[in-house]
């Protein structure tokens, strides 16, 4: 690639076994705080519900606490849960938050419930589910546009704001309708790897242009452990495996500390399952995540990465950005050398 990536982040809002959310709602402050300080370009938080140890439920809300106590990162949904909400419901908050923060918000909406089925029915949208899908975006697409003559129903506010729309996805589904569209594409690259190459492909060699994007813009979501040691990281690394073995296992997703040795924790098919899961995930010090990075970009096309930091300890968690951006400068400058 001629240009580096930009470097954003994904933000669950994850619960350290034993702290509040209010704690842990603070800890997300101060990550999109530094993470800002550093020149990341956005910061998102994803829409999960029932899920113990994961508090970004109400994501419109914490969009615009993080947008309040922030001034310049973009801020935004990765994403929004389409199915559970209707469109004029989501074009007025997404209205509110681009009026209250003007060129800051961005709205990535996925086509999964984000929960489980009676969940999903909890939410009260029940036979309105991922099929509707396009014509959702459709709708939102209309809310947040230019008023027409004669449009029945206005998003107020909403209407005009043009709050740029993302598609989110793990297959090749939402790649094509992003690309039929001519909206930017973001592919879940933590936790669904297998696919990456060729829904970014698909979105890519079928792009139509639109007036608000002439070009394609995809982005990766990736894992990442950075840390000052490689043998830091890998230690640090244990706390995102423990959750995700309890993910497969249905138990609760509280942030655990990290162990020494995760031996005794899972089984070998489980161990399997919890790497395949993770795929993608970039691990090690600032020397070896940038060229794990550089591998990566050598596969695939991206405008932008977005990286999903599960650390236990928050200082160690900022810190890990100070690596990342690191390996961000060292890139560009090398690039800027060669040429």
């Amino acid at each position: 690639m001629s240009n580096q990536p930009d470097y954003s982040l994904l933000e669950l809002a994850s619960v350290r076994e034993g702290d509040s959310v209010g704690t842990t709602l603070a800890n997300s402050v101060a990550y999109a705080r530094h993470a800002e300080q550093l020149g990341f370009k956005r910061f998102w938080l994803a829409e999960h519900h029932n899920m113990e140890g994961i508090s970004s439920s109400a994501t419109s809300v914490l969009v615009g606490h993080i947008a309040g106590k922030t001034h310049s990162i973009r801020v935004g949904s990765g994403g929004i849960m389409l199915p559970n909400h209707p469109p004029l419901v989501i074009a007025e908050q997404f209205g509110t938050l681009e009026s209250l923060y003007p060129g800051r918000i961005d709205l990535g909406l996925g086509r999964a419930p984000g929960t489980d089925p009676i969940t999903a029915r909890a939410l009260r949208r029940d036979g309105l589910g991922a099929e509707q899908f396009p014509e959702d975006v459709a709708r939102l697409q209309t809310l947040l546009g230019p008023l027409q003559p004669g449009q029945p129903v206005k998003a107020i506010p909403g209407a005009g704001t043009n709050v740029p729309i993302w598609l989110l996805g793990s297959s090749l589904y939402s790649a094509q309708l992003a690309a039929m569209r001519g909206l930017p594409y973001a592919f879940a690259g933590h936790f669904a790897p297998r696919l990456y190459r060729e829904a970014l492909r698909v979105y890519r060699d079928n792009f139509q242009p639109s007036e608000r994007f002439p070009e394609p813009r995809a982005m990766l979501a990736v894992p990442a452990i950075p840390a000052d040691t490689e043998e830091e990281a890998r230690f640090l690394a244990t706390t995102s495996y423990q959750r995700i073995l309890a993910l497969f296992r249905g138990q609760p997703l509280w942030m655990k500390p990290p162990v020494e040795t995760m031996e005794g924790l899972w089984n070998a098919g489980e161990e399997a399952s919890v790497r395949d899961f993770l795929g993608l995930q970039l691990l090690g010090d600032a020397n070896s995540i940038g060229q794990q990075i550089d591998n990566l970009l050598a596969t695939v096309e991206v405008e932008e990465l977005m990286f999903t930091v599960d650390i236990y300890e928050p200082a160690k968690r900022r810190h890990a950005l100070d690596i990342l951006a690191a390996t961000r400068r060292q890139s560009t400058d090398s690039t800027a050398s060669i040429n």
